[in-house]
């Protein structure tokens, strides 16, 4: 149930254009990010860059654990970013097993 709310979620931000899909894109932005997504299937320097904008941003890190291309209807997308304030705080109070938070811990 919380992953399909999750997913209701970023196709509300999909279609109101505050979602920010890809490296590239999220790199340019300056500011204005609330919650960075990024997919577990996504290489090591992906996570490493998702790292770094959180740090860089200053917002969570959401890990999606059934295919943030499926959420976000984009093939390939590993890494995005949330615009909207109140659209990210509702996709972390309804986060679950399928979309954890990611709290630090070692890397591999």
């Amino acid at each position: 149930m919380a992953k399909d709310k999750v997913n209701a979620y970023l196709g509300f931000c999909v279609k109101a254009r505050k979602i920010v899909l890809g490296s590239g894109a999220i790199d340019t932005l300056r500011g204005g990010v609330h919650l960075i997504l990024v997919c577990s299937s996504a290489g090591k320097n992906t996570f490493k860059l998702a790292l770094k904008y959180k740090n860089r941003f200053a917002c969570p890190l959401m890990i999606c654990k059934c295919g943030l291309e499926y959420a976000v209807n984009k093939p390939n997308c590993k890494i995005a970013a949330v615009k909207d304030l109140n659209l990210a705080k509702a996709i972390v109070a309804n986060a679950c097993e399928e979309y954890e938070i990611y709290a630090g811990g070692v890397e591999n």
